[in-house]
């Protein structure tokens, strides 16, 4: 089960790479239902990680000019007071109330990829439309970052982009940046949980890291929505299994 564990690492790096989001939100369903962790070691062990992996990634895309320093500040600052909050809320729920929201939100995730791969258009931005919006989007993903370990990318690229006025590729390598910003929030949230498996950790996030190297230098090559259609198919599909396994335990 570790190598399958590991496969499923390099898969995730891959998704950051190439999309700046939405793999992260796999590594909490690895270590619960591939590598057996409790649910809420499971999240306190994806924020190195996630963390880790994203900020590599990040450091390609700014290499590349593709990172806006100036958004990702602001926005990552207001997103780690909400995934600070977030963690330490997430002390008076259960580990089986944690899935089940992290089932909600890939359920969530996965529509908001199928929108965007079905898109033909770029998207429009509004100017009239506020800046107080992008920092209400930072404040929510922040929350469900620190509540159930997600990175939040799937977020943060399309508040960015409409909110922000972000350019599509500076949005990808600034959301990693975002990404790795809340982690250090979330996993000093989640101080308190024991045992962290460090071994598992490194092991874990040295394969993630090749993946988004890798999905980071091919991501301008890669037929990108047919990719995400197939991805959003497999994040629905392990978010009906989480909800359905978990919703009864409740």
């Amino acid at each position: 089960m570790i190598a399958v564990g590991l496969c499923l690492a390099l898969i995730i790096g891959l998704t950051l790479g190439l999309f700046g989001g939405g793999g992260s939100i796999l590594t909490v369903p690895v270590f619960v239902y591939v590598l057996g962790f409790d649910p809420k070691l499971a999240i306190a062990v994806s924020y190195p990680i996630v963390g880790v992996t994203s900020f590599i990634g990040a450091i390609g895309h700014w290499r590349a000019g593709n990172v806006r320093l100036s958004g990702a500040l602001l926005f990552g600052i207001v997103a780690m007071v909400g995934a600070f909050a977030g963690a330490r809320a997430s002390g008076f729920l259960t580990g089986t109330a944690q899935l089940v929201i992290l089932g909600i939100v890939m359920a969530a995730a996965a529509a908001m990829m199928l929108r965007s791969a079905a898109r033909t258009a770029p998207e429009i931005v509004d100017p009239r439309r506020p800046s107080a919006a992008l920092y209400a989007v930072a404040i929510s993903v922040g929350g469900l970052t620190g509540l159930v370990g997600v990175g939040g990318g799937f977020l943060i690229v399309p508040a960015l982009v409409v909110f922000g006025r972000v350019p599509m590729n500076e949005a990808v390598g600034t959301s990693l940046l975002v990404i790795a910003m809340n982690c250090v929030s979330g996993y000093l949230g989640h101080r308190d949980v024991p045992g962290i498996p460090w071994t598992y950790v490194i092991s874990f996030t040295a394969v993630a890291v090749v993946g988004i190297i890798a999905g980071t230098r091919f991501a301008q090559f890669v037929p990108q929505r047919a990719l995400k259609k197939g991805f959003a198919v497999l994040l629905l599909v392990i978010a009906l299994v989480m909800l359905w396994q978990n919703y009864a335990k409740l």
